[in-house]
């Protein structure tokens, strides 16, 4: 005799997975948000990611690679292109394209082994209202000189206005699509603008400074940093100045004594761990050397 057929359970829809979405600068910076019922204030921590700068002075410094940005300070077409603001008033670019090999095999290294990076430009306002009197003169010096926002004889635009020619990275660099831009108004990258509040809400606690000028706006926005609470290390061979060469070694002297370290570029490269054990979201650039 055939058993009686059981009547069919219905089929119940698949559970959905816990929705859950994050609200934040960065991922181990964020909020939670659980099936739109509990919102976590829990950050994520950071596993630390020691770095040994064995040539550092006057101590030897260890970093941490997971709260340390790369600042590159003014390496812009109106201080190096050799038609740029500066070149046009005679000044010459010899002295701010030294940096530019030193940062070409830097920055992929840097950027491979997980580390942040910084652009720091001029990138003024067109109409100048926020340019006190002695920035604009100290820009400008004579009636017939070109000042900034003017435009030079060789016209790339004016000067050093934010979005155009003059306040762009120079092609001999690359920006990768992970870098941090920010512009300034003042020598001090920290003054007036939202540098200080990006890295804090990327947790960066370390800073390590490159480019133009050392005794200038490289100096002036390390100052800055050492007063806002920064770890601050200059890196002296990926810096350059055309101020004379007392001027540099007061500035390292003064950084050593009071603010910080000064190290350089090559030991750090030196100590970077290869691209096969860096962190596989970092993005990575070509180093070939390119010719602004």
């Amino acid at each position: 005799m055939k058993a009686p057929s059981r009547p069919s359970r219905p089929r119940l829809a698949p559970t959905p997975p816990p929705s859950r979405a994050s609200f934040g600068p960065a991922a181990h910076n964020a909020w939670h948000l659980q099936d739109g019922s509990r919102v976590s204030f829990v950050r994520k921590a950071r596993k630390p990611r020691p770095l040994l700068i064995s040539d550092a002075a006057p101590q030897a410094v260890e970093i941490d690679l997971a709260r340390t940005a790369l600042l590159v300070v003014d390496m812009q077409n109106d201080f190096c292109h050799p038609e740029g603001w500066f070149a046009q008033k005679g000044l010459g670019t010899k002295a701010a394209r030294k940096p530019i090999p030193m940062l070409q095999a830097l920055l992929p290294a840097w950027r491979n082994a997980g580390g942040a990076v910084v652009w720091l430009n001029w990138g003024i306002r067109a109409d100048k209202r926020n340019l006190g009197p002695t920035v604009q003169f100290k820009g400008k010096r004579t009636a017939d000189g070109v000042g900034y926002a003017e435009h030079s004889p060789l016209d790339h635009g004016p000067s050093l206005v934010q979005g155009s020619w003059g306040a762009q990275v120079i092609d001999a660099l690359e920006v990768a699509p992970s870098d941090i831009s920010v512009h300034k108004h003042r020598l001090s990258g920290f003054w007036d603008n939202e540098l200080d509040t990006l890295l804090r809400q990327q947790g960066i606690t370390t800073l390590l400074f490159t480019g133009i000028n050392t005794d200038r706006c490289v100096f002036s926005t390390l100052q800055d940093a050492n007063f806002l609470g920064y770890d601050c290390v200059l890196l002296q061979d990926a810096c350059s100045t055309p101020s004379p060469a007392y001027v540099t070694k007061g500035v390292l002297y003064i950084v050593q004594l009071l603010h910080g370290f000064v190290a350089s570029a090559a030991s750090l490269l030196r100590a970077l761990p290869p691209a096969s054990s860096a962190s596989s979201s970092t993005s990575s650039i070509s180093s070939r050397p390119k010719e602004s």
